[in-house]
């Protein structure tokens, strides 16, 4: 049976031991930053990124990778015997899958799954970890596939922005939006809906934000059934501690399948911006 090759894009930010470990490959998406670009996460650090966008009079841009650089990629596996899984960002927020697809249909290979994940950050990311598992232990390309798809139906994001200045900057929400809840210190709590950010609810205080997402998992969750979880951050540490913290305060860590920490990568921080945190979780039957 030949081997499964999981490949991911950089806006699922999985840590580099994890992708060691099971061998994921990713391909950046990229940021557009005046008159220069970068791939994500490869020629331009989270650290890089975040110390420079607040002081930037230019706002960044993102664009997918395209089908010619997929192409590419895949075309490196099939040489080397495998089947491809591609799992991706949400089709609602980037043309990722798009290009992914016109790659595939160039390749005319019948042994390339592309999986749109419906979320991004570790959301997409516990979905390649779970597939990558499955794959170093021997399974299927139909196998994988099916794993995630059944995933996918019980995958949660909640996010939280530390200002609204770059969902404003972004075009996300108007200018008195975001000043009326600067003024007040409302932190959105933002989710995903059949692939798109909705908001969810407002709440003043980062720490009551943090104990209302945790509310929102619990409730979901319940206490009968193990989950992944996944908890990504940029330049937020301590948040992204207490909202453990909170978690661990309810369950125990024998409660989890998987848990990943990690950051969020520039592409996502374009609109997030500095602060951003998201506690990701995934049921299981």
């Amino acid at each position: 049976m030949p081997k499964v090759k999981i490949i991911t894009d950089s806006t699922s930010y999985l840590p580099d031991a994890i992708l060691k470990e099971l061998s994921i490959d990713v391909i950046p998406l990229h940021v557009i930053w005046g008159e220069d670009m970068y791939q994500d996460g490869v020629d331009i650090t989270p650290e890089e990124f975040y110390e420079r966008l607040p002081k930037s009079d230019v706002m960044p841009t993102t664009s997918q990778p395209s089908p010619k650089e997929f192409s590419e990629l895949y075309q490196k596996y099939l040489q080397d015997g495998y089947d491809i899984l591609s799992i991706h960002i949400s089709s609602k927020l980037s043309g990722t899958v798009i290009s992914a697809q016109q790659a595939k249909d160039s390749l005319s290979a019948k042994n390339i799954e592309i999986i749109d994940s419906y979320l991004t950050s570790l959301g997409t990311g516990l979905q390649t970890v779970a597939a990558a598992r499955a794959a170093k232990n021997g399974a299927s390309l139909e196998e994988c596939r099916k794993i995630v798809e059944k995933m996918k139906t019980n995958s949660h994001i909640y996010f939280l922005v530390s200002t609204l200045e770059f969902l404003k900057r972004g075009g996300r929400i108007g200018g008195a939006a975001a000043l009326l809840g600067t003024v007040l210190d409302l932190k959105p709590i933002l989710t995903f809906k059949d692939g798109a950010i909705v908001s969810y609810d407002k709440v003043r205080t980062m720490k009551k934000a943090i104990v209302k997402i945790v509310d929102i998992f619990e409730k979901i969750v319940g206490h009968d059934k193990p989950f992944h979880l996944g908890i990504a951050q940029a330049t937020a540490p301590e948040n992204a501690a207490l909202l453990k913290e909170e978690v661990l305060r309810r369950y125990s860590e024998d409660d989890f399948i998987e848990y990943v920490e990690g950051g969020l990568s520039p592409v996502i921080g374009v609109h997030a911006g500095p602060g951003a945190l998201d506690l990701c979780f995934i049921t299981e039957d």
